[in-house]
């Protein structure tokens, strides 16, 4: 999933976000409530890992001002304050959970994940399509029960599609899933990923539909 940290402390803001990315997650960082509505107005993230002390616009007036836009984005508020009172207005807010600090990484992914899951309406942790098995926490997908070697992009641009058979994805949507502001991108390297997501599960399993973008077939 692509989320975007919103955190002005540079140690844990750093923190975040390599540990997101070394889960298998795209992470870019706002460092502060400003650039982060500019950001979340303009682009499409899956996740918000949202502090509340923030410069230049409070987190709390952020996910305000985002909610007030129609921005639906899940917002996960991470901050070290413990009042009852605070917890109660982020929710109150638009915010979808909540995390005080010191927290651990396994949980805020965990959370996360919670957070998609509820999104597609899908109860069960592990995503299963015909003879494939992808697990969003293990980072393990299997076809026919076999472990299949995935890298960081493939393994999320093929969970973006299997999220979401039967929808044709674009292609500016899933390149933007998967690489970051600091990312370097080729012209064609969404197409490369899509080149071997079909040699290790076959040349039919991911539809290109010309002029849009890609989709995988619903599940009869």
């Amino acid at each position: 999933m692509r989320v975007l940290v919103v955190e002005d402390d540079y140690a844990l803001g750093s923190a975040i976000v390599e540990g997101l990315r070394h889960k298998k997650n795209t992470a870019d960082w706002a460092k502060d409530g400003a650039q982060a509505f500019q950001a979340l107005t303009n682009e499409k993230f899956d996740a918000v890992v949202l502090d509340i002390n923030l410069p230049k616009m409070s987190g709390f007036e952020l996910l305000e001002k985002i909610r007030n836009r129609g921005i639906d984005t899940p917002v996960l508020i991470v901050t070290a304050r413990e009042l009852v009172e605070d917890r109660i207005k982020g929710l109150d807010l638009g915010a979808d959970d909540y995390l005080i600090k010191p927290f651990d990484l396994d949980e805020l992914c965990a959370r996360l994940r919670a957070q998609q899951r509820r999104l597609s309406s899908r109860a069960i942790p592990i995503i299963i399509y015909r003879n494939i098995t992808l697990d969003p926490a293990s980072h393990v997908v299997t076809l026919n029960g076999e472990v299949v070697n995935m890298p960081r992009r493939e393994f999320a641009l093929l969970q973006k599609l299997l999220e979401n058979t039967g929808r044709v994805l674009s292609r500016e949507y899933l390149s933007n899933n998967l690489y970051g502001w600091k990312d370097d991108v080729d012209s064609n390297a969404l197409e490369v990923h899509i080149h071997n997501l079909r040699k290790k599960f076959g040349v039919d399993f991911i539809q290109t539909v010309r002029g849009i973008g890609y989709m995988i077939d619903k599940e009869e």
